[in-house]
């Protein structure tokens, strides 16, 4: 039986279904990786995977379900990942196997060329996924998992070229939707982004001929990595002998980086286009507070993705920022066995009421997003019952109305708040005296455009907020999935 069990207030989060770290040029790769997946947690808590390589010893992996503290800081371990190449995923449920993780779905994947062999790790979603595993069972393959990623592989086997940079650049070629790849043989690593961008990856510097490549550059920052710059979109970059090269397989688009980065996934100690997140995201709240002015006494983040955005609304609006809510640092986003009676006690597991604060106070929460809304209706209780006077809730994103298929695991429409309800209902379900979102414009101005939203032309894949999906999910349309009709 897996240890780990969902937590049932998090699944009124969107959830970033993983994280990928490459370190190549260093003795004891493996241990640079292990720091950097640590540093990747947020991206992926459900399992996590190594794979290095060492002159002597060949390819050598290890997959294991949880948190990465629990099981790639043991000496045992990691001496049997040895050598100066590895790379390295933690995950989320991919698609197809949601919630059901087994060890085989764990990343990264390998396979064994003739030109020898190769392993991969990919952030992101392959659109077309289920129509490829079909044509490729149908011609012979053998699939070993549930992930969308092992096409990738597969793709690869049946490639002509007469090496592995060209033959990922044949397989990604044929697939659609977000991918950012980290790949190595047995000398080189390797970093792909899709076309459009829309999951990150940036590459980074150590001593001598060490190279990293990351998610974030929070991952970076923990082995004292320094930062050199982002893989741009559509961009293939092989690393070997302490030199990169650069090339650009596919064809030119434009940026369509995922916005809801900016907003939650990354970490705020992360650099993105330039930009720190956490400035952005207190710009978000300096925006909301220009867009949705209330009188209130204190403005409270929803700890802890709502800090930066509550700091920015405070300072625009003059009202005082305080811990209304303090968050149990300890729990995490999972814990062992939980009976029913302690899945009753809800989010107060997580959260807990600054009593003598809130008493008497007209309070506005601020978090980042609402989902199905439950969540957000447990916490008006704890504010209500520790006596505030009035609630408002205040949210650093825009209603989010439509699923994502590029990475990132959110409910079907049906069960998103917003896709049922207008922010004046949702306001009346949840029961609170008021709700506002931030506008996309809004949003866009908060990320650095000062124009807001091109509408003719996103500058971000915005697909949840605006259902305008920059690459059509043709897996999803073939089962039913109505995109919404252009504007």
């Amino acid at each position: 039986m897996r240890p780990f069990l969902s937590h049932p207030f998090d699944d009124d989060k969107l959830k970033e279904e993983c994280g990928v770290f490459g370190v190549v040029g260093v003795a004891d790769a493996a241990n640079f990786v292990a720091l950097g997946l640590h540093a990747l947690q947020h991206r992926g808590q459900e399992a996590g995977g190594i794979v290095s390589h060492h002159p002597d010893e060949g390819f050598n992996s290890a997959r294991r379900f949880g948190y990465v503290r629990d099981n790639f800081t043991k000496a045992s371990l990691m001496e049997t990942l040895p050598g100066a190449l590895a790379i390295g995923h933690v995950r989320y449920s991919t698609a197809g196997s949601k919630g059901h993780t087994q060890i085989r779905d764990v990343q990264p994947f390998f396979g064994e060329f003739s030109m020898g062999g190769c392993a991969i790790a990919h952030n992101g979603n392959i659109t077309n996924a289920t129509s490829l595993r079909r044509d490729l069972i149908e011609r012979g393959a053998i699939f070993q998992s549930s992930s969308d990623s092992e096409c990738i592989i597969h793709l690869m086997a049946r490639s002509i070229q007469k090496n592995i940079p060209e033959r990922m650049k044949d397989a990604l070629r044929a697939v659609e939707g977000a991918f950012s790849v980290i790949a190595m043989t047995r000398t080189k690593l390797i970093g792909v982004r899709d076309p459009l961008g829309v999951r990150p990856l940036v590459l980074g510097k150590l001593a001598d001929d060490g190279y990293v490549l990351s998610s974030e550059t929070c991952g970076l920052d923990i082995i004292g990595a320094e930062f050199l710059r982002e893989i741009d979109p559509g961009e293939m970059v092989v690393i070997s002998g302490g030199k990169v090269e650069s090339t650009r397989p596919f064809g030119q688009a434009k940026s369509r980086f995922c916005i809801f980065e900016h907003v939650y996934f990354s970490r705020p100690d992360s650099i993105l286009g330039g930009r720190s997140v956490y400035e952005t995201r207190r710009q978000i709240g300096v925006e909301l507070a220009r867009e949705a002015p209330v009188e209130a006494d204190l403005v409270c983040p929803v700890p802890d993705s709502g800090t930066p955005a509550a700091i920015g609304y405070s300072q625009e609006s003059g009202i005082p920022y305080a811990m209304g809510i303090i968050r149990n640092q300890y729990m995490g986003r999972t814990f062992i066995e939980p009976t029913e009676q302690i899945r009753n006690m809800g989010v107060r597991l997580k959260l807990n009421v600054n009593r003598a604060l809130i008493k008497g106070k007209r309070v506005i929460l601020v978090d980042d997003s609402v989902v199905r809304g439950t969540t957000s209706i447990k916490i008006r209780e704890m504010i209500l019952d520790a006596g505030a006077a009035e609630v408002h809730f205040r949210i650093a994103s825009p209603p989010t109305a439509w699923p994502c298929f590029y990475g990132v695991d959110t409910p079907e429409r049906s069960k998103l708040l917003a896709a049922t309800m207008s922010e004046d209902e949702m306001r009346d379900w949840m029961g609170v005296d008021s709700l506002k979102f931030i506008s996309l414009d809004g949003l866009y101005r908060a990320v650095g455009e000062s124009k807001g939203r091109d509408a003719k032309s996103p500058q971000y894949c915005d697909a949840c907020f605006s259902g305008q999906y920059p690459v059509a999910p043709s897996d999803q349309i073939a089962k039913g999935f109505e995109m919404k009709a252009a504007e």
